[in-house]
């Protein structure tokens, strides 16, 4: 069976966007989702880090086994990807690759501060807007982003669209 074309994965990762859309983001909220991220991650023995921002404030952080001080890094240059373009650092970078570009030379934005990679997801409020990034760093990109969406969808109670 052949992988699904970027485009067909655009469309998946922007209906996940337009899906996960919380009525409240609150900090027990924030720290329940990573708690839950953590419990996956152990369940599953996944080398990650874990990393929940409500604002510019960090309210979440945990790094499991295997985790270096370079995962830090690709967390904070997907947070800045989230915060600067409105989306989630998958779907950024994604966008990149169907136009045929390279997202940092593309945008002019240095590879050491933007990184347009699978993992950090927008935290969305209903009527307000993002409101803070959920960032899981560690795995392949698209595992990262696969991580962080389950969890979510177990924040909102909801189901993937059909």
């Amino acid at each position: 069976m052949s992988e699904p074309d970027v485009t067909t994965i655009i469309a998946e990762v922007e209906a996940q966007e337009a899906e996960l859309v919380l009525a409240t983001f609150t900090h027990e909220q924030a720290w329940r989702l990573g708690a839950r991220l953590v419990e996956l991650a152990t369940e599953r023995e996944l080398p990650v880090t874990v990393d929940i921002r409500k604002g510019t404030q960090q309210v979440f952080h945990a790094a499991r086994p295997s985790t270096t001080p370079d995962n830090d890094s690709w967390i904070k240059r997907k947070v800045r990807v989230v915060y600067r373009f409105g989306a989630s650092s998958y779907l950024v970078g994604l966008r990149a690759r169907a136009k045929g570009t390279d997202f940092n030379a593309d945008q002019g934005l240095l590879f050491q501060e933007y990184a347009a990679h699978g993992g950090a997801f927008p935290v969305r409020v209903a009527g307000v807007g993002i409101v803070g990034v959920v960032t899981v760093s560690g795995l392949a990109q698209q595992d990262d982003h696969a991580l962080v969406v389950e969890a979510l969808r177990e924040l909102a109670g909801s189901r993937p669209a059909a």
